[in-house]
């Protein structure tokens, strides 16, 4: 901004809503991008609902890597719904203006669930390195007490962090702009409508991102690294390789993840364009979770069967209802018979009437 264009204290004004630019598509382009979007989006609730559901109705599930495993899984839910629904109320509506407590509200929940979810994968590893390392230590180091306290502690490490900047970056003044280059609130997009120094605020962000960023992937890098010295020590070549590819997906997964969202937050001034961070911000918030249910949970041989267990009780208690109820219609229909002084049907006859079969 030229010197002709900088606001003095007087001319800061008092900003009401904001209008999120989102992707600059056009026709066909635009509209398989927004069926794109939508199916994911369906994707990502199917599959993690299915992990939360089956993690919770089945015995067998009832581990610590499965009760971090479904906490993971209703982050994903929580942190897409708080960012995809407005993208494509953008994409298919046109409708750009948010108000100004929704963009702060947005940038709470995105700064909340952001770091429950680097916890979350840091207490995942260190729950793998344990049950690889120590097996004989496992139901001790992660009983069902410290479980609880280590998803609690989760999902409250990014409350200070949320309502804090979230709080101070609003209370900024604003120049009068109110353009976010972005398809939901974000830090970076928003800190370029502050017309005042905001070094102070950029430093101690950048604290925190490194805080809730670098600690749990050190905690994830060291534990992978008593796994991978571990899994080297088993004589089985077989043993070895379905070790390390379990631990290959997470990983990939981990650092997918971390390094998307560290390239945007730990430099929220950062050289990159506006489009190539829309992309880098769509793969942690879109592609991440989509992918989460299947790497962690569907290539999972338990999942699986616990998932076929669920499909099997389901359908089986529907022909147990349909059979109650057609008996119970034949029942009635014998008594109406009986009331009229006429002979009831035979029950094979009675079913049929009622199922419309012809009996043999």
């Amino acid at each position: 901004m030229g010197p002709e264009e900088e606001m003095k204290p007087g001319n800061q004004t008092i900003l009401a809503y904001f209008l999120l630019l989102g992707f600059a598509f056009q026709g066909k382009v635009w509209l398989l991008f927004s069926m794109l979007i939508s199916i994911m989006l369906l994707a990502i609730l199917i599959g993690n609902s299915l992990i939360v559901v089956i993690t919770t109705i089945d015995p067998v599930l009832h581990t610590p890597m499965y009760y971090f495993l479904k906490h993971l899984a209703l982050t994903e839910i929580c942190y897409s719904l708080s960012v995809v629904p407005r993208m494509l109320m953008i994409l298919l509506l046109e409708r750009k203006v948010i108000s100004f407590t929704a963009c702060a509200l947005q940038l709470s929940c995105v700064i909340l669930f952001m770091t429950c979810e680097c916890f979350l994968l840091g207490a995942m590893a260190y729950d793998q390195q344990v049950a690889i390392c120590h097996p004989l230590h496992y139901a001790t180091l992660m009983n069902r007490d410290r479980c609880f306290k280590a998803a609690l502690g989760c999902w409250l490490s990014g409350v200070p962090m949320a309502l804090g900047f979230s709080t101070w970056l609003f209370t900024l003044p604003f120049c009068g702009r109110n353009t976010v280059d972005h398809f939901f609130c974000d830090v970076s997009p928003v800190l370029k409508l502050v017309c005042a120094d905001t070094a102070f605020f950029e430093l101690l962000i950048f604290i925190a991102i490194v805080t809730i960023v670098l600690i749990p992937f050190c905690l994830v890098a060291i534990s992978y690294l008593c796994i991978v010295h571990a899994v080297l020590q088993i004589p089985s070549s077989q043993g070895q390789r379905r070790a390390f590819s379990t631990c290959a997906a997470h990983l990939v997964v981990v650092t997918l993840f971390y390094s998307t969202a560290g390239i945007i937050h730990l430099r929220p001034k950062s050289g990159l364009s506006p489009d190539m961070k829309k992309l880098v911000s769509l793969s942690y918030t879109v592609v991440t979770p989509m992918l989460n249910p299947i790497i962690y949970s569907l290539r999972n041989q338990e999942v699986k069967q616990s998932l076929r267990r669920c499909i099997e009780k389901c359908l089986l208690r529907r022909q147990l209802v349909t059979c109650c109820t057609t008996q119970t219609h034949a029942s009635l229909w014998g008594r109406m018979a009986n009331t009229q002084g006429r002979e009831p049907l035979p029950i094979i006859h009675q079913q049929s009437w009622l199922t419309g079969e012809v009996p043999s």
